[in-house]
């Protein structure tokens, strides 16, 4: 998730150059800002099921009180 977040703010903000760090600051600040304020998520794909088939051999490690479902989980 964070690639993908990384990924958002260098097509997003980053994409010219930057004459210094203190604009670079703030410029990233304002990015947040609104990012936060228009409560963005991202929509994750890589499901529970998903999980399972490609990399069984971390699934059966899992020694967990709940299901591998409750770890699933967007964020903003």
């Amino acid at each position: 998730m964070a690639e993908i977040e990384l990924s958002v703010l260098s097509r997003q903000c980053l994409d010219r150059r930057i004459p210094d760090f203190e604009t670079l600051e703030g410029e990233v600040n304002a990015w947040d800002r609104q990012r936060n304020q228009k409560k963005t998520w991202i929509d994750w794909r890589f499901t529970a099921d998903d999980a399972r088939t490609k990399l069984p051999v971390f699934t059966h490690q899992l020694k967990m009180d709940r299901p591998l479902e409750s770890l699933a989980t967007t964020t903003s």
